[in-house]
């Protein structure tokens, strides 16, 4: 009897999950690879840090040699108690930072902390990769910083807040040779909102149609100008929902209007807020996209099947908290949602799987070289890689 109720217990949780939103389908066009169920960072990146043509996952001071994803460290660490305690990385990006010609490690420690990078010791065996402070007198503010083209030099920066001076900033990486130092530019004003130590949501995309970039917080956006250190950018209030991860702009409808969407870090939620004319002035309405899943603290767009339009990409972030949260140690789904402006409801949503989530960022890359996007997720369930097997359209 206790076999037959614990196949019934099964058979209405998975009914639950995939079907837990009428408008998702399951999507198997993935292949699952894990690398650890370690818990070692809530982020991820990709960089070809050996040099040898294919590209290796970091996540936090540890990568996985492609392409049998053996594992290595950078400097020392260990494994972290999921329910116990946070990692020593937040978000992750891998990039030439001193344009040696060998790709580095970006980690962006607890909110507050200095953000840093670990300089590619090249072929040269060593202990510790040396360690370059980012941004030592800023203290990063804002849990879901962006790593964005700020410039539009095809070099990844951060877009993030500065806790001191209480201002929208951004970080250009270097831009020459042999530089390891970034430079801060503010684009807010002193003491604005979406800048406190743990304040959620910031995207960066053009709301006007002016043609020139803004950037979004929940409370609402700061009209970007020409001038990329400002620090005076116009704030224009507008309610674009609860606090969330990274906010994407695109319009989701199709009626010419850049929309904003959002899913909330902590709660439940993912949103659509559609952008509206309110007597000239732009506003938005919430809409609603999905209740699947709980507590989606990294997003990321990516043309998942080959159709020129990218894809909205999020998962849960698996015991946030440590388990404090209603819905904490509920499955971590992994997520993607499809946009069909010329149907409503403008979006089909897909789960890609129901044991992995995601961490605070998320990496979408070809790394198979098989000319598709695929996967790779951090946190604390470990690390994983979904190779992309979606016949493109």
């Amino acid at each position: 009897m206790n076999i037959i109720n614990k196949l019934i217990k099964f058979t209405a949780v998975c009914t639950l999950l995939f079907q837990s939103n009428a408008n998702c389908q399951t999507n198997v066009n993935f292949k699952k690879t894990t690398l650890t169920r370690d818990f070692i960072s809530e982020g991820a990146a990709v960089a070809d840090l050996n040099k040898d043509g294919r590209l290796d996952i970091i996540a936090g001071y540890y990568w996985f040699e492609a392409p049998n994803w053996i594992k290595h460290e950078m400097a020392p660490s260990r494994t972290f108690e999921p329910r116990k305690e946070y990692s020593n990385s937040f978000l992750d990006l891998g990039m030439d930072v001193n344009l040696d010609g060998w790709d580095d490690v970006v980690i962006i420690d607890f909110p507050g902390k200095p953000a840093f990078w670990f300089e590619n010791p090249k072929k040269q065996q060593v202990n510790e990769w040396k360690k370059h402070i980012i941004a030592d007198s800023v203290g990063i503010s804002n849990e879901s910083p962006g790593f964005i083209d700020i410039d539009g030099d095809g070099r990844l920066d951060i877009l993030c807040g500065d806790k001191t001076k209480k201002q929208i900033i951004w970080l250009q990486a270097p831009l020459k040779k042999g530089e390891t130092e970034w430079k801060r530019f503010n684009l807010s004003a002193e003491n604005v909102k979406g800048t406190e130590i743990f304040s959620h949501g910031i995207g960066f995309g053009d709301v006007n149609k002016d043609g020139i970039k803004d950037v979004v917080i929940r409370e609402g956006w700061f009209e970007g100008t020409k001038n990329l250190n400002a620090g005076n950018w116009e704030f224009h209030a507008a309610n674009l929902g609860e606090p969330c991860s990274h906010m994407q702009i695109l319009d989701v409808n199709g009626d010419g209007k850049n929309d904003v969407v959002s899913a909330s870090a902590h709660a439940l939620g993912i949103w659509f807020h559609e952008q509206v004319d309110e007597q000239g002035k732009i506003n938005f309405v919430t809409h609603q996209i999905s209740n699947s899943t709980a507590q989606t603290h990294a997003s990321i767009m990516a043309d998942l099947n080959g159709d020129g339009r990218a894809e909205y990409i999020t998962g849960k972030r698996f015991l946030a908290h440590h388990g404090r949260d209603p819905g904490d140690a509920d499955p971590a789904l992994l997520l993607y949602f499809e946009f069909t402006p010329a149907q409503k409801p403008y979006w089909k949503e897909y789960q890609i799987d129901n044991d992995s989530g995601a961490g605070l960022n998320i990496v979408a890359k070809d790394i198979n070289k098989d000319k598709k996007i695929d996967i790779i997720v951090s946190n604390k369930n470990g690390v994983f890689l979904f190779e992309n097997f979606i016949n493109k359209k």
